[in-house]
């Protein structure tokens, strides 16, 4: 019986002769904790991909970005990250109230990594981490079901130009986006 895959995955992995390898994958990779080696990955990433579905399983996958360390490795079973000020739809952050389940991607483009932790996630707009987060608005906690690499032959070689000046930082106002400035967005705009 596998934690992982359910009868689609294994039709493919029959078809393709990919069982062996998929069920090596999972006895040796597959884990439900985050590793030392994780942690230090996933915390020195300033992006990643985050995939949510709504109740009716409708999925929808979000860029997240901030400065290194914006996503933390609370225990060996929770990732922390801050939701900062946005475009005020809350898809992601929406999904997880009405489906909790949630995935995330980290990338590292310039010397190619991936890993993939999937888990179950709550939001918490008094969460103790707050402070600790200028800017944002709520934290998101997951709960970790699976932690596991990911192949990274297929990962274009980029390099960081430059950080964004959109993320909070202590001390300094974000400047404001021009999209908040446009007309069919600034009569509608949060009092904030």
């Amino acid at each position: 019986m596998s934690r992982l895959y359910h009868d689609g995955h294994r039709q493919l992995q029959q078809r393709f002769d990919s069982v062996r390898l998929a069920d090596r994958i999972e006895e040796v990779l597959l884990g439900d904790e985050i590793s030392q080696e994780d942690r230090e990955f996933i915390e020195s990433r300033d992006m990643f991909f985050l995939a949510t579905a709504d109740a009716q399983g409708r999925p929808n996958c979000s860029y997240k970005g901030g400065d290194p360390g914006f996503v933390r490795a609370v225990d060996p079973r929770t990732l922390a990250f801050p939701s900062y000020d946005g475009n005020g739809m809350f898809v992601s952050a929406g999904n997880t109230l009405v489906n909790p389940n949630v995935g995330m991607l980290f990338v590292d483009f310039e010397d190619p990594q991936r890993l993939r932790l999937n888990g179950v996630a709550s939001v918490d707009p008094a969460d103790p981490l707050l402070p600790e987060f200028p800017g944002a608005q709520f934290i998101v906690r997951v709960t970790v079901r699976e932690v596991f690499p990911n192949c990274s032959r297929y990962i274009h070689r980029y390099q960081l130009v430059e950080r964004s000046k959109f993320v909070p930082r202590a001390g300094s106002e974000p400047p404001v986006p021009g999209w908040k400035r446009a007309d069919w967005a600034k009569d509608v705009l949060p009092e904030k």
